[in-house]
């Protein structure tokens, strides 16, 4: 059985935070023993990242207009690249061409990255914007399929899906809120408020 579907059930996938005792709380979940999505999930949570599981393209469209909602982000000017996207923009009736003050940032990405529960982007989604120039609200939709467990192997399969036309400013965000308390290790980088709607197709 899928593990999403062991964890949400079919249909009506709703926000992580009510499946809150699957991960948070508690003792943490020793990642040895994880399967490489049960990592990345636990991984992305605990950078807090906020993570909405859906089962087909319809659940995709209905999280996104939820998210407008809970932020209030209706009629709001939106950074988006990729011309596969623009059809949720349009629905929407948000403003996507030339925004000169984006709310929020809507992309694809390379892969999700399980060990550090980190997102993998290039210039294909992003073009040559480095992490801090990007929004500070950043809505992710991507497919489980895109779970791999290292970066090394998020590079390798870059190198497999671009032949000719490989893509620059390859780069990851990883955490999704400011450290509570002076971290060390999130020196240099910039938090981000990032949903991640994750298209179950495998």
């Amino acid at each position: 059985m899928n593990f999403f579907k062991k964890i949400f059930g079919s249909s009506d996938a709703a926000s992580d935070e009510e499946h809150e005792s699957e991960y948070g709380g508690g003792n943490p979940i020793p990642n040895s023993h994880l399967s490489i999505d049960e990592q990345f999930i636990f991984n992305f949570k605990k950078n807090g990242g906020k993570f909405l599981y859906c089962e087909n393209k319809q659940e995709v469209a209905e999280q996104f207009e939820n998210i407008l909602e809970e932020n209030d982000w209706f009629e709001n000017e939106v950074l988006c690249y990729e011309p596969g996207l623009f059809h949720l923009l349009e629905e929407n009736k948000l403003i996507y061409v030339s925004p000169r003050a984006p709310k929020f940032l809507l992309a694809s990405c390379e892969n999700l990255i399980a060990d550090e529960g980190s997102i993998l982007f290039s210039s294909k989604q992003i073009r040559q914007d480095k992490p801090n120039e990007l929004p500070a609200n950043i809505v992710i939709i991507a497919t489980t399929s895109q779970i791999l467990p290292m970066k090394s192997d998020g590079l390798s399969a870059i190198k497999r899906k671009y032949e000719r036309d490989y893509p620059t400013n390859i780069t990851t965000i990883k955490y999704f809120e400011k450290a509570k308390e002076e971290d060390f290790t999130q020196y240099g980088s910039v938090a981000k408020n990032l949903y991640l709607l994750l298209l179950e197709d495998l």
